[in-house]
């Protein structure tokens, strides 16, 4: 019998671990990146004998596939994917491909911010009791995990790139922590566009799967008035009691299953701010659906420190405290890092604009921003928008000049603050690049 032809666009961590799992599968593999692959990449393709390609797609070597398993990061309407799609050959996602081979319960994490933070701390909380990898746009890929030591459960975080990508993926419980516009240029500009693809996550789910929502969202909240979906669905809310699901009850977190209740003061949370609130909420409620002993619960949300690049205390540098926030890449998650803000604060903020609207966070600004630092190729938007609004705000193109810069103008007392509100890739490799270059600048202050 002739082998499937698998064909994997984008040899990076997904792509390549799909690659492993694919050949272990008995399928034929071609990896094709348009750009450069990395060396450790390279060397994993060479030592299992799957043939790959780099700075082109062959377009003969692809449009042979039975199915071709493509990066979050390349667009659907590239014409390559387009000439796939017109053949009917099945373009999917690596969540796609991996699910079907593990028995495992899925816990999928999705939102427009907050999913990172929720997923590790979902992950941290299970795996004080349970078997459980952690995955998806975090951590190894998801493909390979499966190959390597097959979890009986997964934490994956994903995002609407991937989720675009599902045909039959069906997690046991799915976890929306907001949704706000962000990743509008790829979805013609059209938020509704977008916002169904974050609803994806339940596309497969029936009466015996979570969802797991915010329901003070407006936007979720519309959504599941208007349509139809099949979950069982728990929502959590700061300003409402919710009788299955989760609330808070002046400081207490409380949440209710099937009349068993977990309460937890959110004074003993290690995370600070109301965002935080809300994903230990979210985590929590997975982590009871899930049986997990509520003393873990308590002990795991005291003791979990929150990761890398999101508002990340990095040094107090002359009773100047410098924070990396670089994974802000959207007008949303830096709303909630001004937000916590409570000092005079220099931003460092600019990048690629997706489709930006800044004015949720002019209040902010007033309020707080003593100095913006643009650090982008292209900062008119932002000098467009901010420019009247504080006494200094100037522009580079280099972190440890932004860096220079933000040392010279805090005062003891003061903030410096790196939340982008855009994406990396005029200037960084990506944001944890970024975020890196960031604490490296600091450190040599």
């Amino acid at each position: 019998m002739k082998k499937q032809r698998l064909v994997i666009l984008g040899g990076g961590e997904s792509g390549v671990g799909t690659a492993l799992l694919g050949v272990a599968k008995g399928y034929e593999v071609f990896v094709s990146d348009k750009g450069m692959i990395k060396e450790k990449y390279k060397e994993v393709l060479r030592h299992h004998e799957i043939e790959w390609e780099e700075e082109q797609h062959t377009a003969a070597k692809i449009l042979n596939a039975d199915v071709v398993m493509k990066s979050p990061g390349i667009p659907d309407s590239v014409a390559l994917v387009q000439q796939l799609i017109k053949k009917e050959i099945p373009v999917i996602s690596e969540i796609e491909f991996a699910s079907k081979y593990t028995n495992a319960t899925l816990i999928g994490v999705t939102g427009s911010n907050g999913k990172t933070t929720t997923a590790s701390l979902t992950h941290h909380i299970l795996k004080q009791e349970l078997n459980v990898g952690l995955a998806g746009n975090i951590g190894d890929s998801f493909a390979k995990q499966i190959l390597d030591f097959d979890f009986e459960n997964y934490v994956l975080e994903i995002s609407s790139f991937q989720l675009d990508g599902i045909v039959d993926f069906k997690p046991k419980i799915a976890v929306l922590t907001n949704i706000t516009p962000d990743h509008l240029d790829r979805y013609e500009y059209k938020f509704e566009n977008y916002i169904n693809s974050k609803f994806r996550i339940a596309l497969n789910q029936t009466k015996d799967d979570y969802l797991i929502y915010d329901a003070d969202d407006e936007v979720i909240k519309k959504w599941l008035d208007e349509n139809d979906i099949q979950s069982t669905l728990l929502p959590f809310s700061l300003v409402k009691t919710i009788e299955n699901g989760a609330y808070l009850d002046k400081k207490n977190i409380k949440i209710t299953i099937n009349n068993d209740q977990i309460i937890m003061p959110t004074n003993d949370l290690a995370l600070e701010g109301k965002h935080n609130i809300k994903n230990a909420m979210a985590a929590s409620t997975v982590a009871h659906l899930l049986k997990i002993r509520k003393q873990t619960i308590r002990e795991s949300l005291e003791n979990f420190h929150g990761v890398e690049h999101r508002l990340e205390q990095v040094l107090k540098i002359n009773k100047v405290q410098y924070i990396n926030d670089s994974k802000a890449t959207n007008v949303n998650a830096t709303y909630y890092a001004l937000e916590s803000m409570d000092a005079p604060t220099v931003w460092i903020v600019g990048g690629t604009d997706k489709g930006n609207e800044y004015t949720e966070l002019f209040p902010f600004v007033n309020e707080k921003v003593k100095a913006i630092i643009c650090l982008g190729v292209d900062n008119d938007k932002l000098l467009e928008n901010f420019g009247n609004m504080v006494d200094i705000i100037v522009e580079t193109q280099f972190m440890s000049e932004a860096v220079k810069i933000a040392y010279r103008i805090a005062e003891a007392g003061d903030n410096v603050l790196l939340s982008p509100a855009c994406a990396s890739f005029d200037l960084f490799e990506n944001y944890e690049d970024r975020g890196r270059q960031f604490k490296d600048a600091v450190r040599n202050l």
